[in-house]
């Protein structure tokens, strides 16, 4: 559990503290490259369950992990890193005032009008991102949704992980 809480945390912490500085400083938007940037930053902070995962492998385990120990540690690992995470986003937006949805509904409604769409269609995507907007203020809604956006890639982490560290022979313990 220890091993989860500290490589689960620290990659949680890394992930949205980058992530909010990229915001703050005004570095991103809400188009593809954003996105990739984003989840690139997560991918690059959930490596640490492969750490985490290898460490457990060689200090705990004698340099042997079976998979289904190994995927479940990095679970947890991942499971730490989207609760941080997540925690993390709460208190960038409580402190920053920062309205996600204002941004990311202005950013919608600004490609549809750029891309000469109809105005019914503007009018019926404002109503829909203004009804959401309501539901996203609720932290009970919000902070499973932000939970959700990097516990994917954390389960792709361990997966992967899990899958080369059953083997002693990648990357074997120093002796």
């Amino acid at each position: 559990m220890r091993y989860a809480l500290v490589y689960g945390g620290i990659a949680g912490a890394i992930a949205v503290s980058l992530i909010s500085a990229m915001i703050g400083m005004g570095l991103t938007g809400h188009d593809e490259t954003a996105m990739l940037v984003s989840y690139l930053i997560m991918l690059i902070a959930l490596s640490l369950i492969f750490v985490g995962v290898k460490r457990y492998r060689d200090v705990e385990c004698g340099g042997v992990i079976r998979f289904g120990r190994a995927f479940l540690l990095g679970l947890g690992m991942a499971a730490a890193a989207g609760l941080i995470y997540a925690i993390g986003w709460e208190i960038f937006v409580a402190v920053s005032g920062y309205d996600f949805m204002a941004d990311y509904s202005a950013s919608l409604i600004e490609d549809m009008r750029s891309q000469s769409a109809a105005a019914a269609a503007i009018d019926a995507k404002t109503a829909e991102l203004r009804a959401f907007a309501e539901t996203y203020r609720n932290p009970l809604f919000r902070m499973p949704m932000i939970f959700i956006e990097i516990f994917p890639v954390g389960f792709l982490v361990a997966l992967v992980s899990a899958g080369l560290l059953r083997n002693p022979k990648v990357l074997p313990a120093a002796r």
